[in-house]
């Protein structure tokens, strides 16, 4: 079953147990999918890759969102944000510890023949692709200039 196929089950289940906050998640994935699939230039099919990027800007938006509101005393709101975080963060494959980060980035770097910081393009340009969907780009590029520093 494909992620767009699971959501919609999922938001069935959800109406039914009367969880707001994760059905609103829920129906604001199905929203972005069917936008996805249904753009300029798209054949109507929306390959679960395509969807896991989604899923992760939605995740960074809603992080996003959610400190804003931490930041005007709005923890209310924040929570709601930080609760639709989880909900969406159930769709996406499993994200790599810290260490196991650290691990893979130093393999890509051997394997670039990066030496400082003047190479982290190539470091991160080989990163971002080997770990798209496990790892966030900002903890990426933080561990490659720790690295390369």
């Amino acid at each position: 079953m494909n992620l767009f196929d699971q959501v919609s089950d999922d938001i069935k289940a959800a109406m039914l147990a009367k969880d707001r906050i994760r059905l609103q998640a829920l129906r604001g994935i199905k929203k972005e999918f069917l936008e996805a699939k249904t753009a300029k230039g798209g054949n109507g099919e929306l390959t679960d890759e395509a969807a896991v990027k989604i899923l992760q800007k939605m995740v960074k938006q809603r992080k996003e969102s959610a400190e804003i509101f931490k930041a005007q005393g709005r923890e209310e709101l924040a929570g709601n944000e930080l609760a639709e975080v989880a909900a969406i963060e159930v769709y996406l494959p499993k994200q790599l510890s810290a260490e196991e980060l650290e691990t893979a980035l130093k393999e890509i770097i051997t394997r670039t023949g990066a030496e400082g910081p003047k190479d982290m393009g190539k470091v991160m340009g080989a990163a971002t692709k080997a770990l798209a969907g496990k790892a966030d780009g900002r903890m990426i590029s933080e561990t490659v200039k720790k690295l390369l520093g």
